[in-house]
Parts: structure tokens; sequence; C-alpha cells
């Protein structure tokens, strides 16, 4: 069984119901962080001290205050914390239940596993924390388990993040087909660059443009 674990989770009484799981595993050596760079930054000052974690519980959204971040999501986090100790184990707790986002955690910050905040999440969180303790056997919630085997052939490349960028500057979409234009990217017309972004809007399910910067950066995709 895991014995240090570091929760980043921004709303109490989530935090409070992760360190209950905790302590009914016998778990008692635990922080929590409600912010992003504020766990990062346990996480690598326990490493420098040689006593580094073994589990990070981590949310994937997190409110925004005055504080300027860093890092300002979980899907970030997740990454950053895996690039920087590589056999820490990651469990995602999170509302999300957007396919593509669940599958990315598990492809590119590989996560050991994937609880959704639920009527059950107490008792998957356990599950969860008991398996990837005990094994190398990932663990996801039995609601979003067909995330991972979604499959779909839109591929995102140079033009589409050049697009999302320009709309997270404020950039009209008028705008960005002139510097298109001017900058010789093709495809510049008005009716590919519509198509582009109706397209990139059905994948990432956003309701509108401003919504899909949001989630876009979220994913660390921007």
């Amino acid at each position: 069984m895991f014995k240090k674990v570091i929760i980043a989770e921004d709303i109490d009484a989530m935090n409070l119901g992760i360190q209950q799981v905790l302590k009914d595993l016998n778990i008692t050596n635990f922080q929590h962080s409600k912010f992003c760079d504020d766990a990062f930054l346990k996480i690598r000052a326990a490493i420098n001290q040689n006593e580094p974690y073994d589990l990070l519980i981590s949310d994937l959204s997190f409110k925004t205050d005055h504080r300027k971040v860093t890092i300002s999501s979980g899907d970030e986090l997740v990454q950053k914390v895996r690039e920087l100790q590589p056999d820490i184990k990651i469990i995602a707790y999170s509302v999300e239940d957007k396919g593509f986002r669940i599958k990315s955690l598990f492809e590119n910050a590989e996560v050991d596993g994937f609880v959704l905040k639920s009527l059950n999440s107490i008792e998957e969180l356990k599950k969860a924390i008991h398996i990837i303790s005990t094994s190398d056997q990932k663990f996801i919630s039995p609601e979003v388990a067909s995330a991972l085997q979604e499959k779909n052939n839109f591929e995102i490349d140079d033009v589409d993040i050049k697009i999302l960028k320009f709309l997270s500057a404020g950039t009209s979409q008028d705008e960005i087909i002139e510097i298109f234009k001017t900058s010789d990217i093709k495809p510049n017309s008005k009716s590919a660059v519509e198509k582009r972004l109706s397209k990139l809007k059905d994948f990432f399910k956003a309701n509108n443009t401003v919504h899909l910067v949001s989630i876009t950066k979220d994913m660390g995709i921007i």
C-alpha cells in the first residue's frame, strides 16, 4: 500500500472525502494542495529531500482566482509530474466524462487510474488505490471505460494549432484568414478555415469557439 500521498483538489468537500478514503486504507502520511503549482512544488521538494510521494490523486479542473499560476489544469499537472517523477502512481479524480480527454490522460500522461466523481466514486477510489498499489493494472470507472476503446481518424495538424493559438490570443476568424494569406499558409480560404473550426468543435465537443479554446488549453494542446 502507498506510504506517502499528495492530493491536488481545490474543493474542500472533495478533498475531505479523499482524505477519509486514505484514512480508511490506513494511509496517514498525506498532504493536499488547492493549486497545481503548489502540488508540483511539493512533489519536487519531496524528491530533493529523498522522500518522494508514491501517489498523486488529482482533479482536472481548478477554479481561477487572483493568483497568477503556471500550471492551470490537472491535465498539465499530471503530465509535468510524470516527466519529473516517472515512477509515481497517478489517479485522476474528476467529473470529466469526455472520452477524448480521458483517453489522452492514459496515452499522454500515462495515468494509472481514472475515477469519475459520481455516486459510487468513494468505493471506486478505494478500489483504484488498491489495484494500482498491488499491480501494474490500470483502473478506470466503468461509466467511462469505453473511452479507452474509442477510435477516430481525426488528427490535429499544424494549421489547426495555429488557428487555435490565434483564437486564444483574441484574433478574429477574418483576421486569421488574412494572416494565413499574407504568410502563404494554406488552406486560407474562408470556407476551409470555417470547416476546420467546425471539425475541431465536433471533435472536442465544444459548444462554441470560446469553449473550444478553453478545452484545448486545459489539455495542453495550445
